[in-house]
């Protein structure tokens, strides 16, 4: 199996990527990719994988992980054991609930999880408390739970495309949030195509300091 190959050729590397081009895209990753022990960067993304192995989990040092574009709904709880995993990306999966093993990776700073099929974030997201960038946009998001305010080292903040009526009181705590942002890239607070409703909606119009005053104001 070409996979198995590399796997041996990387066995003591700290930086793997399997892309499709110019390989066949993977259905299915080895149990054997847990014994990459000093594995810091791996990239598995635009493949057909619908499960990941459990043995990923004893990859510990692991500190940036992508599996995006994927067909992926869950992940298994051993991922729990990649305390050191900063860096997350899980976009354009067929994830409808955050899977419990993020919440305890809590030295994440950037969790990509547009392109899903979220309805909701529990409030279990407060356990990510060094998480800077957060990326929901796209999915079916009907509300945010209050426990996303005390996520205050958050710097951006893409919510665009879902289905959010109203925010949280507390929003105003993520003072990281400087302005509200239009360019994907952009710091700040994206929160457009969303079906928000009065007075929030028009209170945006005047910039994300009106909002975070009138929040305030209670």
């Amino acid at each position: 199996m070409q996979l198995m190959v590399s796997l041996k050729k990387v066995k003591h590397g700290d930086e793997v990527a399997f892309s499709p081009r110019p390989s066949p895209q993977l259905s299915s990753l080895p149990p054997e990719i847990g014994q990459l022990r000093t594995l810091r960067v791996l990239f598995i993304y635009r493949n057909r994988l619908t499960e990941i192995p459990e043995e990923l989990g004893g990859c510990t040092q692991l500190e940036v992980l992508s599996l995006a574009n994927n067909q992926l709904s869950s992940l298994p709880a051993s991922l729990s054991n990649l305390t050191r995993l900063k860096k997350l990306n899980l976009s354009h999966n067929l994830i409808a609930h955050v899977p419990g093993c993020v919440y305890n990776m809590k030295a994440l700073v950037f969790l990509h999880l547009a392109c899903n099929r979220l309805e909701n974030l529990a409030e279990n997201i407060q356990a990510l408390v060094e998480l800077k960038i957060l990326i929901v946009e796209g999915n079916s998001l009907h509300s945010l739970p209050k426990a996303l305010c005390c996520l205050t080292r958050l710097e951006l903040l893409n919510l665009d495309f879902n289905d959010i009526k109203d925010v949280p009181q507390d929003l105003h705590q993520l003072y990281r949030l400087q302005k509200l942002a239009c360019h994907p890239l952009d710091k700040g607070l994206h929160i457009v195509h969303n079906p928000l409703l009065k007075p929030v909606k028009e209170v945006l119009e005047g910039g994300l300091s009106a909002l975070f005053n009138y929040l305030r104001a209670g």
